[in-house]
This record gives structure tokens, C-alpha cells and sequence, in this order.
């Protein structure tokens, strides 16, 4: 079945329609974009906006079969977490 999107520019949403869409809270969401644990997203002016694929992207990472399946990824909660290392050495 052909994607009836095909062709047309991605459709962003703002911040509190993104959380909606994911099932979040707005503040949630906003905590995920501090942390830097959320989906990825853009400013444009003021204004943060977020595309839908990456939305959908974000979430699929989360992915699992099972409670004992690793998966592909992990979605981290919304908090501050350790430096990941960069190339063996900790990110400044």
C-alpha cells in the first residue's frame, strides 16, 4: 500500500502535540530536551518543533519482545544521567 504522505514535506508538532502524540507530558518532554534523553527536535525562531519520523524513531527504540529482550536501543527516562564515552574518553 502506497504511503498517502509520499512527497509532501514532513509535518511538525510542537511540543505539547509531540507529547500527546507519545503518550507524554509536555513537561516530560521538555525534561527529555534538557537531558538530552528525548527524540531529536528543531528550533525554528522560538519555537521547538519536532518531525514526526523522529518522533516515531525515538519510540522505536524502545522496542522489545520480551521482558528479558535487550532490543535494539533503550529509551532513557527523562533524568540526568552519566557522560556517555565518547572514543574512550568522557564528553565535556
Amino acid at each position: 500500500m502506497p504511503d498517502p504522505n509520499a512527497g509532501l514535506p514532513p509535518r511538525y508538532l510542537r511540543t505539547s502535540e509531540a507529547a500527546r502524540f507519545l503518550g507524554l507530558s509536555p513537561r516530560t518532554l521538555e525534561k527529555h530536551r534538557i537531558y538530552g534523553t528525548g527524540p531529536a527536535y528543531r528550533k525554528i525562531g522560538a519555537r521547538v518543533v519536532y518531525a514526526i519520523a523522529d518522533l516515531n524513531a525515538w519510540a522505536d527504540l524502545g522496542t522489545k519482545t520480551s521482558t528479558s529482550d535487550p532490543g535494539a536501543g533503550t529509551v532513557l527516562p527523562a533524568k540526568r544521567h552519566a557522560p556517555i564515552p565518547y572514543a574512550g574518553k568522557e564528553r565535556r
